[in-house]
């Protein structure tokens, strides 16, 4: 059945935590616990609401709770009970949560413990083997009968990638289970508290007492009690005890370590902290290796472009020299056909549709827009595909813009893929009124046999395709600057000083903008010096520093030749060296920067630079209290739209009125289509703005597939 409706569900709001541990909420004012839930009174004393939570708690952690000034505060063991406390801040409370203390360890057990499993993973040849690895550690740290590395794949549904079990354990290694077993707020909440655990899946909720307090935000809180659905899931599965340790990587969920018990089994803190950091370690050790296998097929495909290159000609008839190199053309990204279209001529090589196939194929994909079109399911986004996907169920296209454009399409035949998962993943009903949603009852083994997809493109054979593209630009540039150099010297020379008329407007026009800037930014320093009222002199200055973000946006922009579209990261790359300039150069050191290449309409990159620039300045100005330090700006792009993440490791999220410079930034913002978020859940601020990659005056509604 159709479990969309657990995406409404408020997890994070239970008002209720599990029994194995006690809840207190403190007021951080008074130091008064105003609430709590669990069994206080058989654990504690029975007349604890209002009283000090030093009462509770011994005065030495209820010293640490005071005097804490970060969001969370470990409590250690209490001093006159076998429990263990850390204490999370919600707005005007702490959210004290207590657990029965688990046997000392010794650090040093503990820690050598953690390097060797470091080590482990270190030593891994591949993700496969690294992943195995993972499997048994937690095995062995968690002592779960099963455990699972899980990975999200298409469309977020997850495979288990890695196992270790115990021999009566079932496996689902290789399985798949579909996106709805993990809800989109459920994937939200892995990304904030990294671990979840319960011991007992047949537990009875304890209820926060006194119920106005129900609705506290419990996302930090391992006791907070399960959506029941997610109970009836587990134990439909068999499972009596389960844990989860998310694998995020770059801030993205990428997987999970999920750990199942037949019995009733806690994690105590000790062991569930060691199995977060651990984890970690999981997660940039994945990071590494991904990068290294990219890297080295990036290279295998630098190297095959070199042969290619020398067989392309710098003069002739375009369509004929990609003719001429079509099967090497064809191997540079591993395709099994290869297909050129201009002016109604179809050469094809390997394993391709007919040539009518190919040029209504053509004429579909130039209207996709003017960046390459990737897919694996040709025929879920062009129907007529249908008719040849065993040829032709994957494209890599380009197309060469010109009068008469010219289109290169790689294709990829289809690649029959037998899917095993958990159970039936298209099982559905729907609700009556009134009636409780269920999660699914079976487990069993469900094949699924997937046709009309093909294998899938890779990151760095899309990135060869954009550089194949640019080498033809520059093959067919240089052929054009040649052949013009030798019969139409006359032609050439109107045509640079037709140029140079254009670069001398162009520059007078901008000088003069930068001119009519510069003097109102004088009018206004004069205005601000003068004036003695400090509100105003304040709005006036903040008025200039406004101006000069303009002014830095728009000498950096346009001194670009290209005023179309625009490479994004070398324009953020040459306004952040400006900006270091502008700021001072002691922020130099601080300030760094991870930008993937993004084509963007040059109207667009003027919103982003200047959404850029007011975060940078705002860090600067408000994340140290004036002084140095980190900041770190991020540029990345997913399907059809592109990331920019600032941040920081300063004081967090700054309260306030909503000044100039924020209006500035949802205005522009409004521009990109796009949205503004900010988290501090972490050390420091951090800001993604998100926004679709437009085509100019349209956005690119083509799913990358």
């Amino acid at each position: 059945m159709k479990l969309n409706a657990c995406d409404n569900e408020p997890i994070h709001i239970p008002g209720s935590i599990q029994p194995h541990g006690l809840l207190l909420i403190v007021s951080a004012e008074s130091g008064e616990i105003v609430g709590g839930a669990g069994e206080i009174e058989n654990r504690l004393r029975s007349d604890w609401l209002g009283l000090p939570v030093g009462l509770l708690i011994g005065e030495a952690a209820a010293e640490r709770l005071n005097s804490c000034t970060r969001r969370q505060c470990e409590l250690g063991r209490l001093s006159h009970a076998a429990m263990e406390g850390v204490a999370f801040r919600s707005g005007a409370h702490w959210l004290v949560q207590l657990e029965p203390a688990a046997e000392e360890m010794p650090e040093s057990d503990v820690l050598g413990w953690m390097h060797e499993v470091g080590l482990q993973f270190e030593r891994s040849a591949d993700l496969k083997e690294l992943c195995d690895r993972a499997a048994h550690s937690f095995a062995e740290l968690t002592g779960y009968d099963r455990v699972m590395i899980y990975r999200f794949v298409d469309e977020e549904a997850g495979e288990v990638i890695a196992e270790a079990r115990s021999a009566a354990a079932a496996s689902f290694l290789n399985h798949r289970f579909p996106a709805s077993d993990i809800p989109r707020q459920a994937r939200a909440l892995y990304v904030r508290n990294r671990v979840r655990v319960i011991p007992d899946v047949n537990y009875t909720p304890q209820p926060v007492r006194p119920a106005a307090h129900a609705n506290f935000d419990m996302s930090d809180i391992d006791l907070r009690s399960v959506s029941p659905v997610h109970i009836e899931y587990l134990q439909n599965m068999g499972v009596q005890a389960s844990a989860s340790m998310s694998i995020v990587r770059d801030g993205v969920l990428w997987g999970l370590v999920a750990c199942h018990h037949s019995e009733p089994r806690l994690l105590d803190m000790t062991k569930r902290r060691a199995a977060v950091l651990v984890a970690a370690g999981l997660a940039r050790q994945i990071a590494a290796k991904e990068e290294a296998q990219s890297y080295r097929e990036r290279l295998q495909i630098r190297t095959e472009e070199d042969a290619v290159y020398g067989q392309l000609a710098e003069s002739g008839d375009l369509f004929e020299m990609l003719k001429g190199a079509s099967a090497s053309i064809c191997r540079l990204f591993s395709a099994d056909g290869f297909a050129v279209v201009h002016r109604g001529k179809v050469y094809a090589e390997g394993s391709s549709p007919e040539a009518h196939g190919i040029l209504a194929l053509a004429d579909w994909v130039q209207g996709q827009g003017p960046r390459p079109y990737v897919t694996d399911t040709l025929s879920g986004a062009y129907e007529p595909a249908l008719a040849y996907c065993a040829a032709a169920s994957g494209l890599l296209s380009v197309t060469v813009s010109s009068k008469v454009p010219t289109v290169l399409m790689w294709f990829r035949a289809e690649e029959v893929e037998v899917q095993t998962w958990a159970g039936n993943p298209h099982e559905a009903r729907a609700l009556k009124a009134g009636e409780r949603l269920t999660p699914r009852a079976s487990f069993e083994d469900w094949t699924e046999t997937v046709r009309g997809k093909a294998r899938a493109w890779k990151a760095a054979e899309v990135e060869g395709a954009r550089r194949f593209l640019a080498k033809l630009y520059e093959i067919r540039q240089n052929a054009r600057i040649r052949d013009l150099s030798e019969s139409l010297h006359v032609a050439v020379a109107d045509k640079d000083r037709l140029i140079a008329q254009k670069d001398t407007l162009l520059r007078e026009v901008n000088h003069r903008v930068q001119n009519s800037i510069q003097l109102i930014m004088a009018f206004l320093n004069m205005q601000s010096r003068a004036t003695e009222n400090g509100a105003a002199r304040e709005s006036l200055e903040e008025a200039q520093r406004r101006l000069a973000a303009v002014a830095l946006v728009h000498r950096r922009l346009y001194a670009d030749d290209n005023v179309e579209l625009v490479d994004l990261s070398r324009y953020l790359a040459e306004l952040i060296d400006d900006l270091k300039s502008s700021i001072g150069n002691q922020w130099s050191d601080y300030l760094s920067v991870d930008l993937a290449p993004v084509m963007i309409p040059a109207d667009s990159a003027v919103h982003v630079g200047l959404v850029l620039v007011e975060l940078v300045i705002n860090a600067q100005k408000y994340a140290y209290g004036g002084d140095p330090g980190p900041i770190s700006v991020r540029l990345e792009e997913h399907r059809s739209r592109f990331r920019l993440i600032v941040s920081d490791r300063g004081v967090g999220r700054r309260s306030g009125r909503v000044g100039f410079g924020s209006r500035v930034m949802k205005a522009m913002v409004s521009q990109l289509s796009g949205t503004l978020e900010d988290d501090d859940y972490l050390d420091g601020l951090r800001v993604v703005l998100t926004a679709p990659l437009k085509v100019t005056g349209a956005t690119s509604d083509r799913a990358q597939n």
